[in-house]
């Protein structure tokens, strides 16, 4: 019986012949990028890695409560924004500080926008141009303006094509002006964000859900995370490059959304044992009980100075803690210490080798 040969690429797997299996789908290589040649295989195995990306953050979502409805995904490239500036020869090194510019429009008046883009060295007839492909939402409307062989298109049609693939293409949608202000960005781009609920049925295509009007235009929420693809991070650092996509993401925003949505848990405090010392040279005691106790598994609140019995008590019953541990001198010359159970009030005495 032939085997079928299959290698690890990006962390997917490569099927025989022009197709990758990715999330348990094969997918057919686009023979108008390469023919199918070494590149467009590594491009595509970086797309892979992309959609595993967005897939298990949209996972993580899910968990939580949150919906497509709560939540979407703007996804461009950095490669628009170098097509772009390219056709006006404006150079290389001017691409960052553009960059964050268009990071920033949103933020700055329109005219201060096209100020900032003027000193960049763009031309004004290069600027007009850059803003009105970036209020494009749509990935047909930027094929007709860079062309379907144009490279950021591709492997934009492919991301989209995969998510399908993968399941939740309602998540994303295709928004040019997204290129992220940070300068290692290489290629894909993607911003997860807050969006209302729109009043109507967001139009569905092959290439995702059409939702522009849907995200939080009043600006309420911050992008809950943000990421993309950085080839050539490492080498900015001494090293060799290594093909790379990540994301970071923001707690306080998320937890800001769960609010918002009633999904934020309350969690119970609760804690096995509170425990402190009678007297102030005894510290370094309790300190060793507590870590007896936390080495057993057992959670510890450590009252790290000498406080009046009032002030334990009230503690205690503010963390929910189930048992009180008092190290006194007398007992603990006998290597001993006094545990209450603050439930029902009993107390007895343990050595400090059997206490469990």
């Amino acid at each position: 019986m032939k085997r079928k040969r299959a290698i690890l690429l990006n962390g997917h797997r490569e099927a025989p012949g022009n197709s990758m299996v990715v999330g348990g789908y094969e997918l057919k290589r686009d023979m108008g990028h390469g023919g199918g040649s070494r590149e467009s295989e590594a491009a595509q195995a970086c797309l892979a890695a992309e959609a595993e990306l967005i897939s298990a953050i949209v996972t993580f979502f899910k968990k939580l409560g949150i919906t497509a409805a709560d939540v979407g995904f703007k996804v461009s490239s950095r490669k628009v924004l170098q097509e772009v500036l390219g056709r006006y020869d404006v150079p290389e090194d001017l691409f960052v500080r553009v960059c964050i510019v268009i990071d920033k429009r949103e933020k700055i008046p329109l005219d201060e926008v096209k100020r900032e883009l003027v000193s960049a060295g763009m031309s004004e007839e290069a600027i007009q141009d850059l803003l009105e492909i970036l209020s494009i939402k749509s990935l047909a409307m930027l094929e007709e303006r860079l062309g379907t062989a144009d490279p950021a298109v591709g492997e934009l049609r492919q991301l989209f094509l995969l998510a399908e693939k993968y399941g939740y293409s309602d998540w994303i949608q295709f928004d040019a002006s997204v290129v992220r202000g940070l300068a290692y960005y290489t290629g894909i781009v993607f911003e997860s964000q807050y969006r209302q609920v729109p009043k109507e049925k967001p139009e569905k295509t092959l290439l995702g859900y059409i939702m522009g009007s849907g995200f939080d235009r009043e600006g309420k929420l911050r992008a809950i995370c943000g990421g993309g693809r950085y080839d050539r991070l490492l080498s900015t650092f001494g090293g060799d490059d290594i093909a790379a996509c990540g994301f970071g993401f923001g707690d306080a925003v998320i937890v800001e959304l769960l609010k918002e949505k009633g999904l934020l848990p309350e969690l119970g405090l609760q804690v096995d044992n509170i425990v402190c010392s009678l007297v102030p040279d005894l510290q370094s005691a309790a300190a060793l009980v507590a870590s007896v106790l936390r080495g057993k598994g057992q959670s510890v609140d450590l009252v790290l100075q000498t406080k009046p019995m009032k002030w334990v008590f009230k503690r205690a019953a503010r963390i929910n803690a189930q048992r009180l541990i008092l190290v006194g001198s007398s007992e603990w010359q006998n290597s001993m210490v006094a545990v209450k159970l603050l439930a029902t009030g009993e107390q007895y005495l343990v050595k400090l080798d059997e206490l469990e």
